[in-house]
């Protein structure tokens, strides 16, 4: 990996990107590869940046939902879904 590929450290991150980023996981529609393609987080970092931003049952909330949830993961979902940004997304 170049330094250029190489995942965002969540020090790098802007307060807005880390807002978006929460907003983006917790939507039900928006899968983990659409939050990598747009911050370079993979699943395993927006997982760590939920649990230092939500509070401990926020965090366990959020885990149960999204877990096993085929919307969340590009590879289970349906064929039929093609759309991740969410309604009150601009452009």
């Amino acid at each position: 990996m170049t330094a250029s590929t190489l995942p965002k450290e969540p020090a790098e991150l802007s307060a807005a990107d880390t807002d978006r980023i929460i907003q983006m996981a917790w939507e039900d529609r928006t899968p983990f590869d659409a939050i990598e393609r747009q911050f370079a987080l993979n699943e395993t970092a927006v997982i760590a940046l939920m649990r230092r931003h939500l509070n401990a049952s926020s965090f366990k909330r959020w885990r149960a939902r999204v877990t096993g949830r085929a919307t969340k993961h590009s590879a289970l979902r349906s064929d039929e879904v093609t759309r991740f940004k969410s309604y009150d997304q601009k452009g």
